[in-house]
């Protein structure tokens, strides 16, 4: 039903992956920062990189489902 709906909308399975690499990016840029700031604050940037670096597997697999209907 989700991949019929973004199938729909146009989303297309290489949106999906370049998403996936971009997440990746953005997850490491987010953990160097995370070192660059006072102690008291880094361990909320380095969750907050964790966080996103779980959006890369499922953006990954999202686009791997979008990929058979077409």
């Amino acid at each position: 039903m989700v991949v019929r709906l973004l199938h729909r909308t146009g989303a297309r399975s290489a949106h999906l992956h370049l998403a996936s690499l971009g997440a990746i990016g953005l997850c490491v840029t987010l953990w160097v920062r995370a070192k660059a700031v006072d102690q008291e604050q880094r361990g909320n940037a380095e969750r907050r990189a964790l966080f996103v670096g779980l959006w890369p597997p499922m953006l990954w697999l999202i686009g791997e489902s979008l990929r058979e209907p077409e």
